[in-house]
């Protein structure tokens, strides 16, 4: 799905450049180009960091107990 309109940045996009490390908005912002026009996929595309993010705390929690 289009995320970004303005740049043509799909989901897919985002995620795999959320996944090869990106973690802020300005990383997104300097690879992808996403939120530098309209800004309306501003919160979205931060939804996939966060969604990340939280993803990788939980990941790090059970290999530390592990």
């Amino acid at each position: 799905m289009f995320v970004c309109i303005c740049n043509a940045i799909t989901d897919r996009e985002i995620k795999e450049t959320v996944a090869a490390g990106a973690s802020t908005m300005s990383d997104l912002q300097a690879q992808l180009g996403v939120a530098t026009c309209c800004g309306c996929c501003s919160e979205l595309a931060a939804s996939f960091l966060a969604n990340h993010n939280a993803q990788s705390t939980v990941t790090v929690g059970i290999n530390v107990q592990a």
